[in-house]
């Protein structure tokens, strides 16, 4: 049972497929981060396929998909399914090859993902409430007007692209002994996994996923899939895995590490900060399992992909500050104060004095205060860590305001 499915893709794949792609797709670092190193006691490669023109590792399998096309294939043209990076990969290295494309997106697509599909040539189509009706109406399309369908992960040629990244990984960083890998529909891993497995034998790869959606975990404990809820790795939330993945994933004994939302975004913001590297949620994954099992990484040395940083603005404004309220370094108070002259004043001159920087003051005295002769503040205040929020807070008690974290 098990030879067929290692026959369906081995690193002469992988390596053909790098050949196939190069020049098309970029050979992205491979950086020792020390800052994550320190974080996460292992010592950390970081592999920014971010920097890829579409901003994803996607790239490397539509591209050797694309390349492999017959001469009818290329003149009647390819269709994909795809709300992300999968479409803005097909689009542009079949506009490359001077191929046409259309690709179906769910009409509750952002309209910042269409533009930039189109932009990268192709036709996009809105169509259905689901991925799965996108899907669907894709198939469609294939059949009717004669393109060929290039699936995100359930194809061989795609998977074998994408097992690219390893190649250079393991090439960049010889010294590695772990790769990790995040997981939606499996490509990823499993080509890296196959890589891997020839090349450097006694390196142990690991695929993870997000808590919401651990649909390649369930499916290779033999559990039914069981999946859904938001999440900020939306890249890696499928509920359908590909088959031929976790046939591979399956037969290689790779183990899939299931991580909860709030190390996502931790990741997403050490990234920033320690890396100065932007990513997405799926494309922080890697860093989230190194996080939250600290214990299985502790004293190795950690490859793992920045697999894309195609993340909104405000998502990211969003997850900075709310990674600086945990970690002590936004402090949030409300305070209950005489409604008078100089209060604020005297205040604003406490917190100063204990070295605070008030960044947003929210003054209440129509509807929250408890009396008309009070008011209701809030303050949001930067500070450096808890012992200087717990000066603060001992500041102002000590002009007998009554002070509560928000």
């Amino acid at each position: 049972m098990s030879t067929p499915v290692r026959a369906a893709l081995s690193l002469a794949d992988v390596r053909a497929a790098a050949a196939r792609i190069q020049g098309a797709v970029l050979h992205t670092p491979t950086m020792e981060m020390p800052a994550l190193s320190r974080a996460t006691g292992a010592t950390v490669y970081l592999k920014l396929d971010n920097l890829q023109a579409t901003g994803a590792f996607k790239e490397r399998g539509a591209a050797n998909r694309i390349a492999l096309l017959t001469e009818r294939e290329r003149k009647a043209g390819v269709v994909a399914m795809s709300a992300g990076n999968h479409a803005q990969a097909v689009a542009r290295h079949a506009t490359l090859a001077g191929i046409r494309s259309v690709i179906v997106m769910p009409k509750f697509t952002p309209a910042t993902k269409v533009v930039r599909t189109e932009n990268f040539g192709a036709h996009v189509v809105l169509h259905g409430e689901t991925l799965a009706e996108a899907a669907a109406h894709a198939h469609e399309l294939a059949l009717k007007e004669g393109l060929t369908f290039i699936h995100p992960y359930d194809d061989p040629a795609v998977i074998a692209g994408q097992g690219t990244l390893a190649l250079e990984l393991l090439d960049d960083a010889p010294e590695v002994d772990m790769l990790v890998l995040p997981t939606g529909g499996g490509g990823l891993v499993s080509g890296c996994a196959v890589a891997a497995a020839e090349l450097r034998p006694q390196v142990k790869v690991f695929g993870v996923e997000v808590e919401g959606y651990p649909a390649m975990a369930q499916r290779l404990a033999g559990q039914p899939v069981q999946v859904g809820g938001p999440t900020i790795a939306e890249g890696i939330a499928v509920r359908d895995v590909g088959q031929l993945p976790t046939d591979l994933l399956r037969q290689l004994g790779v183990e899939v590490l299931v991580v909860p939302e709030r190390a996502v975004e931790q990741a997403i913001a050490l990234l920033a900060e320690g890396a100065k590297v932007v990513s997405e949620g799926a494309g922080a994954a890697g860093v989230a399992a190194l996080l939250a099992f600290p214990e299985r990484f502790r004293g190795h040395r950690v490859g793992t992909p920045v697999c894309g940083g195609n993340i909104d603005p405000r998502i990211l404004a969003n997850v900075l500050l709310r990674n600086l309220l945990r970690d002590g370094r936004i402090l949030r108070l409300h305070l209950d104060i005489p409604d008078r002259p100089g209060v604020l004043a005297d205040i604003a001159t406490r917190v100063a004095a204990a070295g605070g920087n008030v960044i947003e003051v929210s003054h209440q005295r129509l509807f929250a205060a408890p009396s008309v002769q009070t008011a209701e503040l809030e303050l949001m205040i930067e500070v450096r860590d808890h012992a200087q929020s717990d000066a603060i807070i001992a500041a102002l008690q000590a002009g007998d305001y009554v002070v509560r974290r928000g």
